[in-house]
């Protein structure tokens, strides 16, 4: 069986990937709901995240309220994973894991800290875990 798709683009995200939710078709990456249209009048939610990166064996823990903005500002190899959260959540991870904390934001990638970040990591791609946060804050 092949894998289903919408007959549009997804309007939140963009994607074409569907799946079926009752009698809903829905967008396999962000999970809205196909037909539905977000209000042009209102602007996208602001979802707060503490993020991941990884450059060398060094990991960033930042937070930003816009993502894709803050990241393309920084010299990173890989995005590792989103937390939900702002400023709190990102001063906790700090303390959690002051003891291999290189300076400012910048920590030594050990199993300890890859053990948090896999974690964190419910689906592959962190930009589809923050695209379904989007999504449900859409539809609220």
């Amino acid at each position: 069986m092949s894998p289903l798709r919408l007959p549009s683009p997804c309007s939140l995200c963009g994607r074409t990937d569907a799946v079926r939710v009752s009698s809903a078709l829905m967008c396999a990456w962000c999970g809205w709901r196909y037909g539905d249209s977000p209000d042009p009048d209102l602007p996208r939610p602001v979802i707060e995240v503490v993020y991941y990166i990884r450059y060398a064996r060094r990991v960033k823990i930042g937070t930003s309220r816009r993502p894709r903005q803050r990241l393309g500002s920084i010299r990173h190899e890989e995005l590792l994973a989103f937390e939900p959260g702002g400023r709190e959540i990102e001063q906790a991870r700090h303390r959690e894991f002051a003891d291999i904390r290189e300076g400012g934001e910048w920590f030594t990638l050990t199993p300890h800290l890859e053990s948090h970040i896999a974690g964190l990591r419910t689906v592959t791609d962190p930009w589809q875990l923050y695209a379904q946060w989007v999504s449900r804050a859409s539809q609220n």
